[in-house]
């Protein structure tokens, strides 16, 4: 198939999660065509004859206050469908690439173009549920010939906050299981001089959403009991209270602010616990990746989180700001290196059975099959 993708191209889950699934349609013989206005981070300048880059151009007058980007977007959409000859459109998290699609679709002549819509989390439970956007979005929903969800929480969610009839899939997020494995970690530990320290690691785009503090107020109970070293991955508006709040606690010294990584595997492999406090998590990508490298999760017990971690099982889970009880599984599994790893290794084998690149890819291409055979919505 030749298939269009449009995401964000930075850190968040969605842009992740959109261009390894670019990637790896095209290792499958699909030829893929990401649209947005600029290259997705993932795609690391590597060359692929099966994938295409369209720069979505913004145009810039005195009379508009801000840019106006769902129409150049829809314009770039049909130009891309319509020379490149696209079976189908697949536009990852809503706001506003769905509308977009709409518009692209209404304006490209044949019959057999579909649109397929993911969705992956704030831009169903928080964003799309502002006055100013909630009609256009349910709107923009019902119109896709197809919608997929990251989590069965999230289908819910949206079929209830919406009022939507429609079908929706659930395809949850994936782990590229031969990068995301364990690795020597010598490398880091040596780096940050961590050799008998225990390692606790957070990774996030540092939103409030992410309550990074609480993983730092989680780490401080931990570090009153034993040596031990945070180390924070990523970057976002809450990093500076976040710096703040280190400073207050003294752990200057214990906390390593790593800012924004495209290699984790090392990083996840040195970690003997991944921590996820989150208010909001429609699946938790990172969550799985740190899976997928052996360790395990302390995690909140919302959004699609219990679908991910099982709790005494590949890690644990708690309630939303219950930092007293995260850092008591913390120092449980950190004390008791026998239980630790038999977590680490369930959170490989759940990962394997369940989230595999090559599992969720296929389900994709069923969705695709599907859509490609189903009625267009008009």
């Amino acid at each position: 198939m030749k298939i269009g993708i449009t995401c964000y191209p930075t850190y968040g889950g969605s842009g992740v999660l959109a261009t390894e699934l670019g990637k790896a349609l095209a290792k499958r013989g699909h030829q893929i065509h990401f649209i947005s206005y600029a290259m997705p981070l993932r795609l690391n300048g590597g060359y692929d004859n099966n994938i295409f880059y369209h720069e979505v151009e913004m145009a810039s007058y005195p009379v508009f206050e801000f840019p106006l980007y769902t129409p150049a977007l829809a314009s770039k959409m049909v130009e891309v469908a319509t020379f490149e000859g696209l079976d189908l459109l697949h536009v990852h998290y809503a706001i506003p690439h769905a509308t977009s699609a709409y518009l692209a679709k209404k304006m490209i002549p044949n019959d057999n173009f579909r649109v397929t819509t993911t969705l992956h989390g704030t831009d169903i439970t928080l964003v799309g549920l502002e006055p100013s956007f909630l009609p256009v979005m349910k709107f923009s929903i019902e119109k896709s010939d197809g919608v997929t969800a990251v989590s069965r929480y999230l289908r819910e969610k949206t079929l209830t906050n919406y009022n939507i009839n429609k079908e929706i899939d659930v395809i949850p997020n994936f782990v590229d299981l031969e990068e995301y494995r364990h690795v020597d970690d010598s490398c880091v530990r040596q780096k940050f001089q961590l050799q008998d320290r225990r390692i606790l690691v957070h990774v996030s785009n540092f939103r409030q959403v992410k309550r990074v503090q609480d993983v730092i107020r989680t780490f401080d109970i931990v570090r009153k009991k034993m040596p031990a070293v945070l180390i924070l991955v990523g970057d976002g508006p809450d990093r500076s209270n976040c710096e703040m709040l280190v400073r207050e606690l003294g752990l200057q010294n214990d906390v390593k602010f790593l800012g924004k990584q495209l290699e984790l595997t090392e990083i996840l492999s040195a970690a003997d616990l991944f921590l996820m406090p989150s208010q909001q998590e429609s699946f938790g990508l990172s969550a799985l990746e740190a899976m997928a490298c052996e360790v395990p999760v302390i995690s909140s017990s919302v959004g699609g989180l219990p679908e991910l971690v099982v709790h005494n099982q590949t890690g644990y889970i708690a309630e939303i700001g219950d930092v007293e009880r995260m850092g008591k599984y913390a120092i449980e599994l950190l004390t008791n290196e026998q239980k630790r790893s038999m977590f680490a290794k369930e959170g490989r084998k759940r990962a394997e059975e369940l989230f595999s690149l090559e599992k969720i890819v296929t389900e994709y291409e069923r969705h695709y099959d599907k859509v490609m055979n189903a009625p267009k919505v008009e």
